[in-house]
């Protein structure tokens, strides 16, 4: 670790229609590490997606900078956003067709992306992938033939066959058992502690409790980090933990280049605020936010 694999500055998207405008991400700050495994959460419509469609190069920016692997991917031209793409980024997405091509086998689709490469031991390698992932058995299955955690370990496989930089997975244990979960969890582990950077978009509870560090998305900004307690860290592969449970995560919020902090619902709805202002003191070197005393009516 040490060097910037995403430096994300000021981040902005917005969608048009002939109707509306949709600010998707609003100022977004972030800086990922090269040889992190760092899971992004948020709920539906928080920016998540939109921000690593833009870091796969699917998507470009409104305002802001983006640099991925020291490329400036809001100056890139076409030619280079295809280079890109190609050499920089492997893609794991939740829907496996995305991945896969059901009319050739397992192998052929691991070797597929090859083709637009200088490999020259295609085949070679690509069994080393599907050892990797624990797929060699089935090199020359088809699509029909493998389950779906079957063919997500696949789908991984082809998003390492150029050596990317940087992997990025879209749920990638959303459509699978928890058994097959944490199997994938565990290529993921194995890939990152043999340098890999990761980037992973997902829901799963129990993924994200076990990652080092889990970044938080709220209404197009990065709201809060959370960074897994010490004393987890060997912890990670044992199945036999309720991880639904464990607190096993430091959580800290995120203050933006202008001062600013989001404040989770769920507090903000404790106090029962009567408008949207809170009271704020320094207090011994803390910082207390508090309901405003309610006003009198002094007759003077």
């Amino acid at each position: 670790m040490g060097n910037p694999m995403i430096q994300a500055e000021g981040l902005v998207k917005i969608y048009k229609t002939k109707e509306t405008e949709v600010l998707a991400l609003q100022g977004l700050d972030l800086v990922v590490e090269e040889g992190e495994l760092t899971a992004l959460i948020g709920n539906s419509g928080s920016g998540k997606s939109t921000f690593l469609n833009m870091i796969g190069g699917l998507d470009k920016p409104s305002a802001g900078s983006l640099i991925v692997g020291g490329k400036n991917l809001f100056t890139m031209s076409e030619a280079e956003l295809v280079k890109y793409k190609r050499e920089t980024v492997g893609f794991v997405w939740q829907n496996n067709a995305r991945n896969l091509l059901p009319y050739l086998p397992a192998i052929e689709n691991v070797m597929m992306p090859m083709y637009l490469s200088s490999e020259k031991k295609k085949r070679e390698k690509a069994m080393e992938l599907l050892e990797m992932v624990g797929m060699a058995h089935k090199k020359n299955n088809r699509l029909n033939t493998l389950s779906g955690g079957e063919q997500q370990r696949i789908a991984i496989a082809i998003a390492l066959a150029n050596s990317p930089k940087l992997l990025l997975a879209d749920e990638p244990t959303g459509s699978v058992d928890p058994s097959t979960a944490n199997y994938i969890f565990d290529v993921f582990r194995e890939l990152n502690k043999n340098g890999q950077t990761i980037l992973i978009v997902t829901h799963d509870v129990t993924l994200s409790k076990k990652v080092q560090r889990v970044v938080a998305i709220r209404d197009g900004k990065i709201s809060s980090e959370r960074i897994l307690k010490e004393k987890y860290t060997d912890l990670v592969k044992e199945v036999s933990l309720d991880w639904h449970t464990l607190e096993t995560q430091e959580e800290f919020s995120v203050v933006d280049k202008a001062g600013r902090v989001q404040i989770p619902r769920e507090l903000l709805d404790s106090l029962a605020l009567d408008d949207n202002k809170l009271k704020v003191e320094l207090v011994d070197g803390k910082i207390i936010l508090s309901k405003p005393e309610e006003k009198t009516n002094e007759t003077v």
